[in-house]
């Protein structure tokens, strides 16, 4: 059995998939077996995948195509993909992110994360999870759950989900689409404790996982919405049980 058979295990992709055409997604992996399962899956999925083999290729087609999605390979001949990741960020933090990392390499999937990935597959991975995860990343990032289009205003803070903003003290504040997905989650149930599995379910939409990713995501958070990180007084931990988000007096 070859390789891409192997990887494919299970048969060609079904087209049973629910449609997704004309949401644009870039593959930038230098692999030609794993680039061929991977666009063979999303294509199948109707969406619109352009792919390349060089992180400075991948940056400069997201630049030009815009896509709405990112498919991104750690190691990468050139610039890594943390790299390409850390610079797609900083030029445009609502492109969502995921990235492939080796199977095991724990160091690479918090790095990733660190970077801004939204989420991550280890390889050697499902085609069909990995579609699944694009989808997942996508929908958080295009539609909220009934009733979550109302702007919340506590303390410095301003969170705008039709527009997909956040502001602090009238600042806007850059957050990727995980990010913007855990404080909105947060700040609509102030003072309720959530464990990080029940994170992972609400905010990722996963039913397992690495809890890791959540307090990766919290940290990153902190930096970007507390005065003092190292002593957060709004994103605090409960200890032994997870995360609340605290509301003012009177909020």
């Amino acid at each position: 059995m070859s390789d891409l058979h192997a990887l494919c295990a299970g048969g060609p992709p079904a087209r049973a998939y629910d449609r997704d055409m004309g949401q644009q997604v870039l593959v930038v992996e230098d692999d030609p077996t794993v680039a061929e399962v991977i666009t063979t899956y999303l294509r199948a999925a109707d969406f619109d995948v352009r792919h390349t083999t060089r992180g400075e290729a991948g940056l400069e087609l997201a630049a030009t195509a815009r896509p709405d999605l990112v498919v991104l390979d750690v190691m990468l001949p050139g610039i890594d993909g943390l790299e390409v990741c850390r610079r797609l960020r900083a030029r445009d933090p609502s492109v969502a992110v995921v990235m492939l990392t080796a199977l095991g390499e724990e160091d690479d999937r918090l790095a990733g994360l660190e970077t801004g990935a939204d989420d991550y597959v280890t390889k050697p991975f499902s085609p069909r999870e990995l579609v699944l995860r694009v989808r997942s990343v996508l929908r958080r990032a295009q539609g909220r759950p009934d009733g979550a289009e109302v702007t919340l205003r506590q303390g410095p803070l301003t969170v705008e989900p039709a527009a997909h903003r956040v502001t602090r003290n009238g600042t806007e504040v850059n957050l990727t689409l995980r990010e913007f997905d855990l404080l909105h989650h947060l700040m609509r149930h102030p003072g309720r404790v959530f464990s990080r599995a029940e994170l992972l379910e609400q905010v990722w939409g996963w039913s397992f996982g690495d809890e890791s990713t959540v307090t990766v995501h919290v940290r990153r958070l902190r930096e970007k919405v507390e005065d003092d990180p190292a002593r957060p007084r709004r994103l605090r931990t409960v200890w032994g049980m997870g995360y609340r988000w605290e509301p003012e007096p009177g909020e």
